[in-house]
């Protein structure tokens, strides 16, 4: 499992001629650099690029430093995030602000094992931050960086231990000053080059020594993640003032501690007394298709760990979910 000595060059090369321009690279001695490399990095957990950028935008027009950031509240950065997911991120994203300002004086800490212990950052995240902040001789292990080392030697992902194969060829890779320019070039390259279906291989920097290029029997193609089929009745309890009664009860478990209506799975749909059907439909979140019956009823008594949300004026943070929910009950009325 050896690499060509050429590929940092080459990957380098091919950075500074191709890199898309986004608002998060800033100079190298830009005092924003560390806030918001912070921020891209736990704005793209899991989320693409095209969707990232205008939440950065807004991000960084309101907290226009680190240390304003971490003076906001979760209700604020909870509602800025709305419509991105995976809120815990958002709630990471300011605990960590804090943390950086409070007990680092808005540094990132010098080595990789404290920066590991700040809130939401795992190794990924440590490593990416370690070498783009620092210059140093590090790779962030991402999906895109998998997928090119996997092709350059054509072996199957699932049979490598890209820490042991980033470690054995570390006096290859490490061959230049530009470490916080290969650290993110390599996920670049993944990004837009080495791309997980109709790879650009003829126009590939590296395909001379890539030996996905030149075998005939080339490694499986790339799954997505695996799709899951969940069934969920959603009970609305609604009233006349045009309201919904939500709470932070929840069986679906990324969605536990948000507002929502009554939610249970289902293994197969059936009639639930005293509740009217309203409708059936579709929804997904990340690998989660979800088939959802919704039912409501008018009432003016609701259980006591509920609370009345008006289906119009929604100043208010609720996640996307229940904004789909407030849509399809809006019907009623």
């Amino acid at each position: 499992m050896h690499i060509n000595p050429t590929l940092p060059k080459k990957i380098l090369a091919w950075y500074d001629n191709s890199k898309r321009d986004l608002p998060w690279r800033v100079g190298k001695k830009s005092p924003k650099k560390l806030y918001y490399r912070l921020l891209s990095e736990f704005m793209l957990q899991q989320t693409q690029v095209k969707t990232v950028i205008p939440y950065f935008i807004n991000f960084t027009k309101k907290y226009k430093t680190l240390k304003a950031l971490s003076k906001s509240n979760e209700k604020d950065i909870l509602k800025m995030w709305e419509g991105l997911g995976y809120y815990r991120r958002a709630r990471n994203l300011l605990a960590c602000s804090k943390e950086l300002v409070i007990k680092y004086k808005s540094k990132l800490p010098k080595t990789l094992l404290e920066i590991k212990k700040l809130p939401g950052v795992g190794e990924y995240t440590a490593n990416a931050l370690f070498g783009l902040i620092y210059n140093r001789p590090t790779i962030a292990v991402d999906g895109n960086v998998k997928r090119v080392f996997t092709r350059i030697i054509n072996i199957d992902e699932a049979k490598i231990n890209f820490n042991k194969f980033i470690e054995k060829n570390k006096k290859k890779l490490f061959t230049t000053s530009r470490n916080a320019d290969f650290v993110e070039a390599l996920m670049e390259f993944g990004a837009l080059i080495c791309k997980p279906k109709n790879p650009n291989c003829l126009t590939c920097c590296l395909k001379k020594t890539c030996k996905y290029f030149k075998s005939n029997k080339k490694i499986p193609g790339f799954k997505s993640k695996m799709i899951k089929n969940r069934n969920f009745d959603i009970f609305c309890y609604i009233n006349k003032k045009k309201q919904i009664a939500l709470t932070k009860k929840s069986q679906i478990s990324f969605l536990k501690n948000f507002n929502l209506p009554e939610i249970k799975e289902t293994n197969s749909f059936s009639k639930n007394k005293n509740w009217k059907f309203l409708k059936n439909y579709k929804n997904s979140i990340s690998n989660l298709r979800l088939n959802i019956n919704l039912y409501y009823k008018f009432s003016n008594k609701i259980p006591p760990t509920y609370n009345w949300y008006s289906l119009k004026e929604n100043k208010e943070f609720v996640p996307s979910f229940t904004k789909k929910i407030f849509r399809q009950v809006s019907s009623l009325f």
